[in-house]
């Protein structure tokens, strides 16, 4: 493996090397504005300690420390708002494992396809979304957000490039991956008043028709606790919705549900929810599209709300 060294923005001056952390997923900031903005999301927004962050990226306790001084960014100071109970969404850091289990099955877990949704009730911690966790097709495991069994690049010892979100205006993340056949995927998280409505596109770059397109998409969470019991008893799956109960307010509910659905599940190790959907067949040259929906429900009935949401979405 050919070792990459990245230059960070440290102290209003570039430092070269740096060390690399744990593990290769630390990602150094690029710029004294990257810098600002990813330890605002990790302190502020994930409370990571300095361990957390130095995992995320690569910097020494000492330049973390120097950083968090210097931008007036720690732990004492985050502002009030943060805190009011209001929906939002922003790139997952890394630095922490999204999962409290099966950890074996997620080495390496690749901060660009995550993204983090705080709900919409005050102190009630994120939940991590994977989109794509993993990609199948014809051709075989086509792309994984992490390390665990084979795909059809690591059998040919190919490493994909680390990408970044996109974040734009009016509150949406946006990140495209073309892989080296040529099979593009893009996708699209857009918070929407009180919910997230999120796209996947594939484009077959590639000269023979693509078929069997699954997808995994996975709701993390570890980071919200009273959603993160490791049972599915808490749990309700009726295609293509998949929704968790909280253990302490039992009229809260995450929802989440994708079309065309393959199949809706948890698993309990980790634990997560999936509606996992699946691509129509995909011609050369064509693109084909799946949406999918999460929300936080407040209410006794949500069967009614899975109603209103495939009213109000899918059915639109």
């Amino acid at each position: 493996m050919v070792a990459i060294v990245i230059a960070a923005v440290v102290g209003g001056g570039i430092v070269t090397p740096l060390p690399p952390g744990e593990g290769p997923e630390a990602r150094p900031p690029r710029t004294e504005e990257d810098l600002a903005a990813w330890l605002k999301n990790m302190v502020w927004h994930h409370h990571f300690t300095t361990e957390e962050i130095q995992r995320a990226t690569g910097l020494t306790p000492a330049q973390i420390v120097e950083a968090q001084t210097r931008l007036d960014i720690t732990a004492d100071n985050i502002p009030d708002s943060i805190h009011n109970g209001t929906l939002r969404m922003m790139p997952y850091p890394g630095g922490r494992h999204p999962r409290i289990g099966f950890l074996e099955g997620a080495i390496r877990p690749q901060r660009e396809s995550k993204i983090s949704v705080f709900p919409p009730w005050e102190n009630s911690g994120y939940i991590v979304v994977d989109m794509p966790e993993a990609l199948w097709s014809n051709l075989g495991l086509t792309y994984l957000a992490h390390t665990h069994i084979d795909t059809v690049w690591t059998k040919e010892g190919i490493e994909l490039p680390q990408l970044e979100w996109i974040q734009n205006e009016g509150s949406s993340l946006e990140l495209t991956r073309t892989l080296p056949n040529g099979i593009r995927y893009e996708a699209k998280a857009t918070l929407v008043d009180e919910h997230l409505e999120m796209e996947l596109k594939l484009t077959n770059g590639t000269d023979q028709p693509l078929t069997d397109l699954r997808v995994q998409n996975c709701i993390m969470l570890k980071g919200a606790p009273e959603f993160a019991s490791l049972t599915n008893d808490n749990k309700q799956f009726e295609k293509p919705f998949a929704a968790v109960r909280s253990a302490t307010h039992p009229d809260r509910w995450i929802i989440t549900a994708w079309e065309p659905c393959h199949r809706p599940w948890g698993n309990t190790k980790v634990p997560c929810l999936h509606s996992d959907p699946r691509f129509p067949y995909c011609r050369p040259g064509e693109t084909q599209v799946v949406r999918g929906w999460l929300s936080f429900f407040e209410g006794d009935d949500v069967e009614k709300e899975f109603a209103r949401i495939q009213t109000q979405f899918f059915n639109n």
